[in-house]
């Protein structure tokens, strides 16, 4: 029985557009080689949101989302917009995205393939048979507790304020995503916090720990993020599954994405309790390079693999659609980010075109 699926895509800004083209023809290979089938709609957001109706999130284009089985997004942001006042700003767009869809568990793996390992600036033997999984909480902590803005005192001076919060429901429900996912890969996780200073990430660590009893088979440890981020780069394979707050998160997932040698690899998905799931790459727009067909698609199309699998139970197609890049990858093609000397230089969309063409192959 042919299963139907409502995918909302968001192109965004910068290199948005090319890449989900990309994305999009793959999945239409994909929908004909298993009982699938795609209704795609597309709606804006970021900079082309601005532009076009003056706010980064237009209603509509959340209620298209909330509508959707699943949200596909490339990327949002650019120069052009920089100077725009905050609540403006592209990135307030994929904040109030996050929020609207209640989406509190980001999900970013960072595994280096063997293909690509010598991309690393790390040596070889640091980082080959890495494969970490880091469990970001996304709608909490520092970027939307209150108080928050920069305020005039008595003196007349500007102040600036954040207010970094977690309750305990925010803690006990990204826990719980991170010990099943541990649960899932190598049963190690990881819990990074701050808790020698910060008051909210002591609540952070008597909660993580409290949660433990629930999962024996997972065993659990706790770093700070300041010697996590060290442990990152001096010993990475020591990590199989990190679970972090917001900013934390936010700082780490980076980190440990650059392990792989090209943040132009990596998807991520970010999932709420129940609903509908956004799954992108981690990269940015790159406006330098936008509209020269120079951009890596393979994190836009992994972002599309990890919509199969975690946003609609398609765990076969998401397979086929992976082994399709690593067939890829060993065949030689590289785009410029991740060349190396005898490789074969594809720009965005003829690596699109190798990638149906081993999608085929593996069909056959």
């Amino acid at each position: 029985m042919t299963q139907h699926y409502r995918i909302t895509l968001l192109p965004g800004d910068g290199i948005g557009p090319e890449i989900m083209s990309v994305a999009v023809e793959v999945l239409k290979v994909v929908e004909k080689q298993f009982d699938i089938q795609f209704e795609f709609q597309e709606a804006l957001i970021g900079g082309a949101a601005i532009d076009a109706t003056g706010e980064p999130l237009p209603a509509t284009t959340l209620d298209m989302c909330r509508n959707s089985d699943a949200v596909l997004l490339a990327a949002i942001g650019g120069y052009k917009w920089d100077s725009l006042p905050r609540h403006l700003r592209p990135e307030t767009g994929l904040l109030g995205l996050r929020a609207g869809l209640g989406l509190f568990a980001n999900l970013r793996p960072a595994k280096i393939l063997p293909q690509l390992i010598d991309a690393s600036s790390l040596k070889r033997e640091v980082v080959e048979g890495v494969d970490i999984m880091v469990v970001r909480e996304l709608t909490g902590g520092i970027y939307f507790g209150q108080p928050k803005g920069i305020f005039t005192t008595e003196t007349g001076e500007k102040r600036g304020v954040n207010t970094m919060a977690y309750t305990e429901a925010e803690i006990n429900r990204i826990g719980r995503v991170a010990f099943e996912t541990a649960r899932k890969r190598g049963g190690k996780l990881c819990s990074v916090d701050k808790a020698n200073v910060l008051e909210v990430s002591q609540l952070w660590r008597d909660r993580i720990s409290q949660l433990a009893s629930e999962y024996p088979d997972v065993e659990l440890s706790h770093l700070y993020v300041d010697n996590a981020a060290m442990q990152l780069i001096r010993w990475p394979k020591q990590f199989d599954t990190i679970v972090t707050g917001n900013l934390f998160g936010d700082i780490l997932s980076d980190a440990a994405a650059m392990l792989t040698g090209s943040i132009g690899m990596l998807p991520s998905a970010s999932l709420g309790a129940t609903g509908v799931g956004v799954f992108e790459p981690v990269h940015g727009s790159a406006p330098d390079i936008a509209g020269q067909d120079k951009a890596n698609p393979l994190a836009q199309v992994l972002s599309a693999a990890m919509m199969l699998r975690y946003g609609l139970n398609q765990p076969v197609a998401a397979s086929r659609i992976e082994q399709a890049v690593i067939q890829v990858l060993d065949g030689g093609d590289r785009t410029g980010d991740i060349m190396s000397e005898g490789m074969n230089y594809l720009g965005c969309r003829a690596m699109g075109d190798a990638l149906i063409q081993e999608l085929e192959k593996l069909a056959s």
